[in-house]
């Protein structure tokens, strides 16, 4: 992963912010603030998912396509299939 320390970042900042939400919570804090709390959390990990999937298909994708192995290929393109049908189900 070339941008480590972005990735980092992010989620340093994600984890506060559900700090402050679990703050909100334990001060009886208005249901919907809390909810558009949970929701910035999520937007947040969805973008450092996505950053992370990025890499991951510009590195280790093209490099399995191109290479000589199909078992190696299969493996990777399967992987990538299975995070997809994890998406869809949340």
């Amino acid at each position: 992963m070339h941008d480590t320390e972005g990735v980092i970042l992010r989620l340093k900042t994600a984890e506060g912010h559900l700090r402050g939400i679990q703050r909100m919570v334990e001060e009886d804090a208005y249901c919907i603030d809390v909810i558009r709390q949970i929701q910035a959390v999520q937007a947040a990990l969805n973008k450092v998912s996505t950053q992370i999937l990025d890499e991951h298909l510009n590195s280790c994708l093209v490099t399995a396509v191109q290479g000589d192995d199909p078992a190696e290929r299969q493996r990777v393109l399967k992987e990538i299939a299975e995070v997809f049908e994890a998406a869809t189900r949340v």
